[in-house]
């Protein structure tokens, strides 16, 4: 029945416009696997059926500063590739499309549009690595001459740039990705030179606007810079140059601490290659907060070894010691997670040169509970000192049992989606309910996610009362509406820290963000945030925390 469609349905797929067929695919995808998996399926078998043809050269590039429609159909189908876990087949496309970069002759400037092309294509090599990495391929030959060819056509474009008549190169993450997927699958290959220390890059701190509190052995900012957009292009793409000067602006102004993952595409090797160029005194200030995300049992006994391994691979990428060391595990019903925290405990105190301290990420208030209590019994001491949870006007599941926890055992709360993605702004105040899958609407991954969130908490039209609210608080203050829903958070018990999400190098808000600073919501102000927020009773956050369980529950189907 594969190939039967109800003639309605098949009228309808047939007359759709483009765009609308795209928002009806994105709805079916999201489903589940029932409906992603067969959609993945049959691209990956229309993949082998009939491959995508090597375009010449000079249709990719026909003149200089042009982008043809040739070279963004072949960007297309090659992004096509790797997002359907093709990574490894994708290799020989993005191999084939860097080579014809010298051997067309093209040149480009760096404001055209070409120049962003290509700067795109160097975020398209970072995501078909990273897919890479996490499908974890058999280490064969065959797959280490690929990665080796894309490594030097990379490097015969960067001496094509830097020929007679020098061009912008773009490809700095993606020489910096290559090279760290061969050390994790050819750990015994010498791989490629990694980059050198430079000679120190010198910025001024003015920390003085910036609130901090005390994490651990530290003193940090409490606003985090988040790098969960380094994930995915969907936020746009930068060149290396620009997301340096981000780090660097943000760095400047006192915002000294980043949040990243292991799984966050290239974050941590940008960071790392950062803060390793930074002058000591400087470096010695950043702060590096990355994760360590176990998301199926291990099948192998917990050792002091194995952890130590995960823990040195963060060091590697980060080119430095990690300041805290965020543990997820998703299965709660396998207690693995319970040695792996009495080691990396451990490890803090035999090898603080790659660790300082560990927190946790997306535990619930119950397991949250019962890590400090084994921790104790096991160490004597609590151990881990924070955990980052979702937390904002309208997931206010954290107010219920967690921040009890946390106050309990002296925890501090890292929390994220405290924008909702950018929903809780002025921009969206007066307006209608986005279409999430529509095309035209432009929404980012993030969107669409607190969107669903924002359903969940109550209707579009509570929402916008929620939003007039915030904008007559935002107008008492002289701030933005984006500034009232964090300082909402950071007053709230146990809260360190929120966790900011940063386009790097595509777009800044560190000055509007550090406002948050310049004031305090009074009791006023937050009453009758309060009465929308949580309901006059604190109904509508009980039941949103009924609906989808405490911390982390939405993560592990808990709803």
């Amino acid at each position: 029945m594969a190939g039967h469609v109800n003639m309605m349905d098949d009228c309808l797929i047939s007359n759709l416009p483009p765009a609308t067929l795209r928002s009806a695919l994105r709805l079916l995808v999201s489903q589940g696997s029932s409906t992603q998996r067969p959609f993945v399926e049959h691209i990956r078998t229309k993949f082998f059926e009939s491959p995508p043809k090597f375009e010449p050269p000079e249709r990719l590039f026909s003149d200089d500063d042009v982008v043809t429609s040739e070279c963004l159909a072949y960007l297309a189908q090659t992004r096509c590739i790797f997002s359907c876990k093709l990574a490894q087949e994708s290799l020989p496309y993005l191999d084939h499309f860097m080579k014809a970069i010298p051997q067309s002759g093209v040149k480009w400037t760096e404001t055209s549009a070409l120049c962003q092309t290509l700067q795109n294509f160097d975020g398209d090599i970072v995501q078909a690595v990273q897919a890479l990495k996490e499908s974890r391929p058999e280490a064969t030959p065959e797959l280490l001459t690929l990665l080796q060819n894309l490594v030097t056509s990379i490097e015969d474009c960067r001496n094509y740039c830097h020929g007679p008549s020098p061009l912008p190169f773009t490809f700095t993450r993606a020489l910096r990705q290559l090279r760290d997927v061969i050390q994790i699958l050819f750990p015994s290959h010498p791989g490629p030179e990694t980059a050198r220390e430079s000679e120190g890059l010198a910025v001024v701190v003015d920390a003085s606007k910036v609130e901090t509190f005390e994490l651990g052995p530290f003193r940090v900012p409490r606003l985090f810079n988040g790098l969960w957009q380094m994930s995915s292009p969907s936020w746009g793409a930068a060149g290396g140059r620009a997301q340096e000067k981000a780090l660097v602006d943000a760095v400047a102004c006192g915002l000294t601490a980043a949040d990243m993952a292991d799984h966050y595409g290239d974050a941590e090797l940008i960071f790392g290659d950062f803060r390793i160029s930074l002058v000591p005194g400087v470096r010695d200030t950043v702060f590096a907060a990355t994760k360590w995300c176990v998301f199926s049992p291990i099948s192998t006994p917990i050792t002091t070894l194995l952890v130590l391994d995960a823990v040195r691979e963060r060091c590697r990428r980060l080119r430095g010691r990690v300041e805290l060391l965020q543990f997820h595990w998703q299965d709660y019903e396998s207690k693995q997670y319970l040695d792996i925290l009495v080691e990396l405990i451990r490890i803090t105190k035999s090898h603080p040169e790659l660790v300082s301290t560990i927190g946790l990420c997306n535990f619930d208030s119950e397991h949250t509970e019962e890590c400090c209590e084994y921790l104790l019994a096991k160490t004597g001491e609590v151990g881990i000192v924070s955990n980052q949870v979702q937390f904002s006007l309208v997931d206010s599941r954290p107010l219920h049992k967690m921040v009890h926890v946390c106050e309990k055992y002296g925890l501090k709360l890292l929390t994220y989606g405290s924008f909702c993605g950018g929903f809780l702004s002025s921009q969206w105040l007066g307006q209608p309910a986005p279409e999430v899958y529509l095309e035209s609407n432009q929404l980012t991954p993030s969107q669409r996610k607190y969107f669903d969130m924002i359903q969940t908490w109550g209707p579009w039209p509570l929402f916008q009362a929620l939003l007039t609210i915030l904008s007559t608080i935002a107008s008492k203050h002289n701030v933005s509406i984006s500034n009232i829903a964090t300082r909402w958070v950071l007053q709230k018990p146990s809260v360190g820290a929120v966790i900011v999400g940063t386009r790097l190098g595509v777009s800044t808000h560190v000055s509007e963000n550090e406002r948050v600073f310049e004031f305090t919501l009074d009791e006023a102000d937050v009453s009758a945030i309060d009465a929308v927020a949580l309901g006059v009773r604190g109904e509508r956050s009980l039941a949103l925390y009924e609906r989808l369980g405490d911390c982390g529950g939405e993560y592990r189907g808990v709803h």
